[in-house]
């Protein structure tokens, strides 16, 4: 929170994700398609075929340009929207693993260095110096991937780190290994994958159909081999961070469904491949790669989802407000911004006085510093949509704040600053989208229950409100009046008479209709 806040219109996140899930797809190729190179031209020497080395030759080319000269631009343009966007994150990844981005800088220099090496080789070095030159590039790259892959699971599961803060108790975290076999893999697909591009761009269609069946031997296989890797990856994520994948806001859930169908439909058309291999046209090998690439992408959502609401798991928010006190970091954590206030927190703030006359305003500082890392006013997550959507005025918008952390099943970062501040936020948010104070509320109980608690709770049996509040309706509606004695974290929503008997009638008809499904069940 001690940075600028770059304000991207659609969304910083977006903006993140696009240019990361790019280079992702790329930067596993670099790493599966060293070994498909050095492996098949070896294949090839063995069986004397010049027809299949040639068109490895044209396969370098397309390889080198790829992952050496998009790989290399878009992994900058990684650091350079982390950097803008994420300066806390950045810097503490920096600071906690210097050595390790130093040691992963020297493998991609030898990476980029073998590769040019042999691509530019294929006619002037003798076969097997030749060959080692593939095999020192590929160990640089899978190198390259044991280092990053270390930090980005810590990013997730940040492990016995949070205690001690020492390097390899960070880097070895519970992800890695799942997460490095199972990207190891995914690297392998998809070396297959883009070879089936340089293949269907062959005129002999017997070459061509040598190609298609050598490159299904790297895609089918591994493919089905990410399914036990992937449950192995589930299994090691902790319950907590799973939570977040389910209730109000199932994001990780959906993108993980996504992913899963994605890779059967990536699995159905490299066998439909295999049908007629000697036909196989440009715009079905880039369908396959469209369909990884959205596999891909899936997966990559899922990690980033199950880890709000941080970005650095159980130590640094997703708003650049760290959860715990840091020694030697100036006291910038929740608490402390609680105590002393986010307006006098935060360096970038011009006007740091809280006054009646300028609420409106200091609230829109407290959003851009407190919410903006995450949402928009008019796009991506937009608050303005969502306010129309629930329908709340500025007093229910500031009770609905204190307990910004029970959310969507904890996905967001508690809200840190005073009550007069928390004030000020509602008093912006509430301009977004005017409701009147006197305004009626809802008589239909869906409605009621959308509008007031489907941000914490869900329609299932076991959640708590359908679990403990009484079933006797005038018992029921007269606990409602004072939500915080039911649960002190709970906001004290101020509901109508009319909308507490119409929300418990509501309630015991759907326990009635779980009842009556369970029976029908047994």
């Amino acid at each position: 929170m001690n940075y600028p806040v770059w304000d991207v219109a659609f969304g910083a996140g977006v903006l993140i994700a696009w240019v990361a899930i790019l280079h992702v797809f790329v930067s596993h190729f670099a790493v599966g398609g060293g070994l498909f190179l050095v492996l098949t031209e070896r294949h090839a020497r063995r069986n004397n075929d010049s027809a299949f080395l040639d068109w490895l030759k044209s396969h370098t080319k397309f390889f080198v340009l790829v992952t050496v000269v998009f790989g290399a631009v878009s992994g900058v343009g990684i650091w350079f929207t982390i950097g803008l966007i994420s300066p806390s994150a950045t810097s503490n990844l920096i600071h906690a693993y210097v050595w390790g981005w130093a040691i992963e800088w020297i493998f991609f220099f030898i990476e980029i260095t073998a590769a040019l090496l042999y691509l530019y080789g294929w006619e002037t070095l003798e076969a097997r110096l030749h060959q080692w030159y593939g095999w020192i590039y590929f160990v640089a790259a899978f190198a390259s991937m044991v280092i990053i892959n270390g930090i980005i699971t810590f990013m997730l599961t940040s492990g016995r780190w949070i205690q001690n803060h020492e390097f390899w108790a960070g880097f070895f975290n519970p992800t890695y290994f799942p997460s490095l076999a199972l990207r190891f893999a995914i690297s392998l697909v998809l070396a297959g994958i883009y070879a089936l591009i340089t293949a269907s761009m062959q005129k002999d269609s017997l070459l061509k159909a040598r190609i298609v069946r050598w490159s299904a031997l790297w895609i089918v296989p591994f493919l089905v081999a990410l399914v036990p890797l992937g449950r192995w990856y589930i299994h090691k994520i902790p319950a907590d961070v799973w939570a977040s994948a389910r209730g109000p806001m199932p994001t990780g859930t959906h993108f993980a469904y996504l992913a899963t169908v994605l890779l059967g439909v990536a699995l159905a058309l490299a066998l439909l491949g295999l049908i007629r291999p000697a036909r196989l046209h440009l715009a079905f090998s880039l369908l396959v790669a469209l369909v990884a690439l959205g596999a891909m992408g899936s997966f990559e959502f899922v990690r980033e989802a199950i880890r709000k609401p941080y970005v650095i798991g159980n130590y640094l928010y997703s708003n650049s407000e760290y959860a715990t006190a840091i020694p030697g970091d100036g006291g910038f954590n929740v608490d402390k911004i609680t105590e002393v206030g986010v307006l006098k927190s935060a360096k970038w703030i011009v006007n740091r006085e809280l006054t009646t006359n300028n609420q409106a305003a200091a609230g829109r500082e407290i959003f851009r510093v407190e919410c903006q890392s995450c949402h928009t006013i008019d796009s991506y997550r937009g608050v303005k949509k969502y306010l129309a959507l629930r329908q709340w005025d500025e007093s229910r918008i500031q009770a609905i704040v204190t307990g910004l952390d029970l959310m969507h099943n904890g996905v967001m970062p508690p809200f840190a600053g005073t009550d007069p501040e928390r004030q000020a936020l509602a008093a912006f948010l509430a301009t977004l989208h005017p409701i009147p104070v006197s305004a009626p509320g809802a008589t239909d109980g869906k409605a009621v229950f959308a509008r007031n608690c489907s941000m914490c709770h869900g329609e299932k049996a076991d959640d708590p409100l359908f679990a403990n509040l009484p079933k006797e309706p005038k018992v029921a509606a007269e606990a409602l009046k004072d939500l915080p004695s039911l649960f002190p974290r709970m906001p004290d929503l101020k509901l109508s008479e009319a909308e507490r008997c119409t929300l418990v009638q509501w309630v015991n008809t759907q326990r009635d209709a779980t009842g009556t499904a369970a029976q029908g069940g047994n």
